[in-house]
């Protein structure tokens, strides 16, 4: 090994546990982005011993390296083009037939390659075992066996990875058919001799018989496009089907002679916990009780943590004003640095952290337990009513964390149409900040039972609105066709560690955002700037909503986080006992309109990017008047309970 620096990607199917691998191997030295020119998220991390740096890429899950996906064409184009120094192809060994289709497709990539062959417990749980040199040697191929959330596996894992990296051994490709065979060495020969790419000659002439239209697109000789048609036409007069069914079908058929002669039964197989759960958690009686408690459970469990942190949290900060306010400075420096500086980080720890830290970490329950996906069955039939599937609920259900991984994770839906609803709902989704005003203002100075009505009038509305939208834009939902991951033991340390990557996007891009709104608003106030306009917004805010005319600048700076809003109205009133301030139907109205009106300007970013400018326009200006609209004709029926 004579570089410094080496590339590693992990490469496999959904749900077969690359991520566990990923955050065990790299730790918390992870960055979270996104692919240039692309929506897909990019997990990268750094691993550094004896001197020597191993860069590991996270690639998407993804089940084939057909251009039908971002996912697809992202995987495909970083092992193609970057060239890896070696790639971990990670399998579900309880489901290796499945998974081994993938992995043929990696070997025509031609890229140094190792299979970790993960979950081998639930392999064993079923009776089963593995003959693992048997399996390295017909794929040619080094295979270690992991059990990622234990652990175990991984320190072997990543010392083959150091030996293929070392020993740089060309992968030898998987033969097809006669038939096929000759086709794609034909192909091959020619392509050797008169196109020079990042893609191997090989897997070049293999997409062509697959009619892969983005390795046609980059095929600019016509001689071998016009030679790719006569062999497909050879292809289809043997077999009767398309070339790209042929050799569709010729892979599985390799794939499951592959895992016949390596699978062995080695024992009775336990019984299946799993299983049984899921005849409760999926029953369509039981399932939907379990589910509605669970969401009262979280939100309470949110709460009761949240609200106790919160007032412990904000009664131990106080005692530093007095010191801040004695320091030997200018009174006006005096007055930035307490209101302005040191108010902004105590308003995030005490108002935001205590709520979004327990939410985050229940998220990550939900996912590494198998428990999440079960919930995207469950509300199928309910997403089919809003024009979508079910896949749909998973990133509703993201948006109740932050809105901008709900409105990308809406690249799991397979047509613009179910992307453009699904993201539309999502921007009205409670996310964790919209949250934390619930919570911190309308639950802790009216009642839970408050919080909950408007919770319930937002998803009257997401209903409602969905409906319309899938009455209005053109096209009809399709049925649901997704894997459903296995039950795990939740591991406590990678847990902490998802809800640590998560909470650190919170602490590193929030924080810096609350406290320079703080400042601002402090100058705002020093100026005498702060009345003038409140005036502007008074129209609107007092004699439709029935708000104080400063609630129109915390709904301005509401639009850089929601949270603000709240932090905001503390900092102007200088004060966090809203009770003093707002009456009851105004903390009711100004929770309501929180929750509905412009998404944040992260979101917003994202949502252009995602569908253009002009569908991301038409969202914040519907938002923005619906949330006016809305909130004062509730301000109106309220005023007869709420005088």
């Amino acid at each position: 090994m004579n570089k410094k620096l080496y590339t590693i990607a992990l490469a496999g199917n959904a749900n077969v546990g690359k991520s566990v691998i990923f955050n065990q191997l790299t730790g918390g030295n992870q960055i979270i982005g996104n692919w240039p020119g692309k929506t897909v998220e990019k997990a990268e991390g750094l691993i550094e011993q004896e001197g020597i740096k191993i860069h590991v890429v996270d690639l998407p899950g993804i089940y084939s390296l057909s251009t039908y996906s971002e996912e697809e064409i992202v995987s495909r184009e970083f092992i193609a083009k970057e060239k890896p120094d070696a790639v971990i192809n990670v399998v579900d060994a309880s489901s290796l037939e499945r998974n081994l289709f993938f992995t043929l497709q990696l070997i025509e990539l031609e890229s140094p390659l190792i299979i970790a062959l993960n979950q081998y417990d639930i392999m064993e749980n079923k009776g089963l075992s593995i003959d693992f040199e048997m399996l390295s040697n017909l794929l040619g191929i080094p295979v270690v066996p992991t059990i990622a959330v234990r652990n175990k596996g991984l320190k072997a894992l990543f010392e083959k990875s150091k030996e293929v990296i070392k020993n740089t051994k060309k992968v030898k490709p998987i033969l097809y058919g006669k038939e096929v065979e000759e086709k794609i060495n034909i192909l091959t020969s020619v392509i050797q001799k008169e196109i020079d790419t990042f893609y191997p000659p090989r897997f070049i002439a293999i997409k062509l018989l697959e009619n892969d239209t983005s390795i046609r697109a980059i095929i600019k000789n016509p001689d071998i496009i016009a030679l790719a048609e006569k062999l497909k036409k050879g292809l289809i007069k043997i077999h009767g089907e398309s070339p790209e069914t042929v050799i569709i079908s010729e892979r599985y058929t390799i794939a499951s002679r592959i895992a016949g002669q390596v699978t062995k039964k080695k024992g009775k197989a336990k019984i299946n916990i799993g299983d049984n759960i899921d005849k409760i958690a999926l029953n369509k009686i039981t399932g939907y009780i379990i589910l509605l408690g669970l969401m009262l459970l979280i939100f309470y469990g949110v709460f009761k943590f949240g609200s106790y942190f919160s007032e412990l949290l904000g009664t131990s900060f106080e005692l530093l004003k007095p010191i801040f306010i004695q320091l030997p400075l200018p009174p006006l420096v005096n007055r930035l640095l307490w209101n302005g500086f040191m108010i902004g980080i105590i308003a995030g720890i005490t108002i935001v952290l205590p709520y979004i830290a327990p939410f985050y970490l229940i998220l990550a329950l939900l996912e590494d337990s198998g428990y999440l996906a079960r919930i995207a069955f469950l509300t199928d039939n309910v997403m089919h009513k809003l024009g979508l599937h079910g896949k749909a609920f998973m990133p509703l259900i993201e948006g109740f964390g932050c809105t901008v991984p709900a409105v990308l994770g809406t690249r799991i839906m397979e047509r613009d149409r179910d992307r453009f609803i699904a993201a539309i709902l999502a921007t009205l989704v409670p996310c964790s900040a919209r949250t934390v005003i619930l919570l911190g203002l309308v639950a802790v100075f009216l009642g839970p039972i408050y919080a909950i009505i408007i919770y319930a009038l937002t998803f009257i509305l997401i209903y409602i609105l969905g409906r319309l939208l899938n009455r209005y834009i053109k096209g009809s939902p399709t049925g649901l066709v997704m894997e459903m991951p296995h039950y795990r033991k939740p591991v406590p340390k990678i847990i902490l560690r998802q809800t640590w990557v998560r909470l650190k996007d919170f602490v590193y891009f929030a924080f810096p955002i609350i406290i320079a709104a703080n400042i601002v608003m402090e100058i705002f106030t020093e100026l005498n700037w702060v009345v003038p306009i409140a005036n502007f917004f008074k129209p609107v805010m007092t004699n439709w909503l029935g708000l104080p005319p400063l609630a129109g600048i915390t709904f301005l700076f509401g639009i850089l986080r929601k949270e603000l809003t709240l932090i905001m109205l503390s900092a102007l009133y200088h004060t966090s006992n809203f009770a003093e301030i707002l009456t009851p139907r105004q903390i009711f109205i100004f929770g309501f309109v929180t929750m509905i009106y412009i998404p944040c300007v992260a979101t917003i970013a994202v949502f252009k990017r995602e569908f253009g400018w002009k569908r991301a326009t038409a969202v914040v200006i519907g938002e923005f008047l619906g949330a006016i609209v809305l909130g004062g004709i509730l301000n109106q029926a309220l005023r007869i309970f709420m005088p």
